[in-house]
């Protein structure tokens, strides 16, 4: 083990970046594989072409007689880009994607064939659905699940396959996917938000969520990865002790981008350009041979499918400059884990962003409208948000003093917190007209210049306003964007449909004027969510404390956190809107309890077997080199040897203790995982795994990290964090 791990860095240490040629610019590349609407002008017939549009402004079902003329042009159009096969592109409840390829090819008889992709092709296909997680929504043996295409995300060609975006169900339509909830939330808050947005201007008539995702993530060399048996299983690194010099110098933030790693994003860009992802932003991150990147924002379902698209890219893309991405939120102990920070607003057909300030009070009152009913939402909804987020793997990162802490909490910033403060003093009931000038031009009127200097990001926060947006700082790297955006869309409408509905029944019963009326119920929002705001440290005990006086709840890890999505208020809302039904809902449940107790068992299971078979026969070589030095010793001096032996019979006692404590650890650690395999409810597994099993992780990881400091360089087996994040 100890030779291929100098195998693997003489091999790291011999690579060179590989040439990406750019003769063309950005913005010519950009969706050249992608069928875009200028594409459907050339290959679709004018009622075709029609039809796509209206079904992606209204929803309106495409008919299947349109649908073979649009399969039609689609299939010409990729075969033209050399496409030989077809897919139905989805994203299951697994966390990645998933395809299903058919040749166009087809045979019609008397030897001959044609490419064949009919409507009934494009609209609809039926994989087998056996082997992927349902939650109990079907039997096993009934494996049927349909995919449908989505028209809201435009079909694409990846190498030689075209992938058309699509839901999957059940048999019984119920979603067996991330994108058809995903879908219904943002039906839900575009009919919500329009009937609000229609208080301030009557022209609009669509609302749209929209969201930029940054992408945080680890490149390590592909030789040195395949030396770890935990990264290639796990992702992560389970054992290694960190390096004298981590990230304490700041240095690697923003820093010049080594020429392997910027070799791979400008093929990676590229790749992007062509999949019409808009990706804009690279840079170094705080850890060493950490990078992110981020995009143009774009309509969140449009912008889930992107990042789906991307994490596949990024692993492609990475094989060929010989580098391995890591996307665990945790891959190394010691130094900042990755997130993926979704950035989220809302914006009208009319081009405005309604959480953007505008030029006049009015404008400024909608603002707040929005602003203030988001900040209630999250308030009101602030353990379904956490439950959203929750992950084996995210666990390790949340509150790890760089990321936000479990508590959520909204940040706004201590100018925007004083505009609040004025707004709740307004008078209940009607405004004199000096009360309403004096609130709509001294506070109101005031917000764009407040937010033109309001540039504070506080990085403990996990869920924070930044000038026009909100940013959800706490999703993992790993994430599907389409959970979290599924339930704050969800919760926003909710929130929306509620305030609509005080609103207007304050106009009426009360024949308050409509700013009246707004301004009443936004005072009452203000008072109800304070709770949620805090400006300070996230990651301080105080704040925990704080948080437990003001009824915020602080759900450390995921069994516990992963109760928000059952409970009767998360599934009436949902059920209401009609994003999930209380089957869907409780799957979901399911498929991620067993989800996290499938990711502990196998980290279990992996930390024993390296521990077992490549740390401790380590150890006991070297201490059998000490003992034949201590015996040569005591032939050369005698009696005195023990003067000149007492490091190294200490180094010995100490060795002895690390592998006793390490091997009585794996022994109580495979008792632990037997008795929670015996548990059949899945929660009470989850948590016998979480409380059990899990905290023996750390005991063995503390002992084998003290002895690969007691060790000889030359035979220690694993690959070890100098080498993974420093080698360029």
């Amino acid at each position: 083990m100890a030779t291929l791990r100098f195998q693997a860095l003489k091999e790291t240490l011999n690579r060179k970046p590989v040439e990406v040629e750019e003769k063309e610019r950005r913005s010519e590349l950009f969706g050249r594989n992608v069928f875009t609407e200028s594409v459907m002008r050339q290959f679709l017939t004018k009622e075709a072409y029609q039809s796509v549009l209206e079904a992606n402004a209204t929803g309106k079902k495409i008919d299947r007689t349109i649908a073979d003329h649009i399969s039609t042009g689609m299939k010409e159009w990729a075969i033209s880009k050399g496409a030989t096969h077809y897919t139905h592109w989805f994203q299951p409840l697994t966390g990645t994607t998933a395809e299903k390829h058919d040749a166009f090819f087809e045979t019609i008889g008397d030897g001959l064939a044609i490419e064949k992709f009919g409507g009934g092709q494009l609209v609809q296909q039926e994989p087998d659905a056996s082997s992927f997680p349902h939650g109990g929504i079907r039997n096993t043996f009934e494996a049927r699940g349909y995919t449908a295409w989505d028209p809201t995300s435009p079909a694409f060609i990846y190498g030689t396959t075209l992938c058309i975006p699509s839901v999957f169900v059940s048999y019984t339509g119920d979603a067996l996917d991330y994108k058809t909830p995903l879908l219904r939330a943002l039906q839900a808050v575009d009919q919500a938000a329009t009937d609000v947005a229609k208080y301030f201007d009557k022209n609009v008539n669509k609302v749209q969520a929209t969201l930029g995702w940054e992408q945080e993530y680890f490149l390590i060399d592909s030789a040195l990865a395949a030396s770890r048996p935990d990264i290639q299983l796990a992702g992560r690194t389970l054992l290694g002790h960190s390096p004298a010099k981590g990230q304490q110098l700041d240095d690697h933030y923003f820093g010049s981008i080594p020429s392997r790693v910027l070799a791979y994003m400008r093929d990676l860009e590229k790749e992007c350009m062509l999949l019409g992802i808009p990706v804009k932003t690279r840079h170094n991150e705080v850890a060493p041979n950490q990078f992110e990147l981020a995009p143009i924002f774009e309509e969140a379902n449009l912008a889930v499918d992107h990042n789906s698209l991307l994490m596949d890219i990024m692993s492609r893309v990475a094989e060929r400059h010989n580098f391995v991405v890591l996307f665990h939120e945790k891959p190394f102990a010691g130094i900042n884990g990755s997130g993926k920070h979704n950035n989220w607003s809302l914006s009208t057909d009319t081009g405005v962003n309604l959480l953007g300030p505008g030029s006049t009070p009015m404008k400024n009152l909608q603002f707040l409208t929005f602003f203030i009913n988001t900040i209630k939402a999250v308030h009101d909804n602030e353990e379904l948000l956490r439950a959203t987020i929750a992950s084996a793997s995210n666990d390790f990162r949340l509150g790890a003093n760089e990321a936000p802490p479990a508590i959520i909490s909204t940040f706004i910033g201590s100018q925007l917190t004083e505009v609040l403060d004025e707004l709740e003093k307004v008078t209940d009931g009607k405004l004199s007209p000096a009360e309403k000038t004096e609130l709509k031009l001294n506070v109101v009127g005031k917000i764009p210049e407040i937010l033109l200097d309001n540039t504070d990001r506080n990085r403990t926060s996990s869920f924070a306003f930044t000038g026009n947006k909100f940013e959800f700082r706490a999703v993992g790297s790993t994430a599907n964007c389409a959970e979290p955006m599924t339930a704050l869309n969800s919760i926003v409408a909710k929130q929306l449909k509620d305030f609509k509905k005080e609103v207007d029944s304050l106009i009426k019963g009360k024949k308050m004027k409509k700013d009246d009326a707004i301004f009443n119920v936004l005072r009452e929002y203000i008072k109800d969510s304070k709770n949620i705001r805090f400006e300070g440290d996230g990651y301080s005990e105080e704040w925990e404390k704080e948080a437990e006086k003001r009824g915020l709840s602080n759900n450390r890890n995921t069994p516990e956190a992963l109760k928000a999505l059952v409970s009767q208020k998360t599934i009436e809302m949902y059920n209401e809107l009609g994003v999930m039904n209380k089957v869907e809902v409780e799957a979901r449940h399911e498929i991620e309890l067993e989800e996290y107790i499938m990711r502990v068992q196998i980290e279990s299971r992996i930390l024993g077997d390296i521990a077992r078979n490549h740390v401790i026969p380590t150890a006991i070589r070297y201490q059998n080199i000490l003992i034949k030095n201590v015996r040569g010793l005591k032939d050369i001096f005698g009696d005195g040897f023990q003067t000149h032996s007492r490091e190294q019979l200490e180094i010995i006692k100490e060795i002895s203790e690390h592998i006793e404590k390490i091997n009585s650890g794996i022994t109580d650690m495979i008792e632990a995982r037997k008795k929670a395999n015996k548990l059949e409810d899945a929660e009470e597994k989850a948590f016998a795994y979480c409380n059990e099993v899990k905290p023996f992780f750390n005991i063995i990881r503390y002992n084998c990290d003290k002895l690969e400091l007691l060790i000889d360089d030359e035979i220690w087996p694993l690959t070890k964090y100098r080498e993974l994040l420093f080698t360029r």
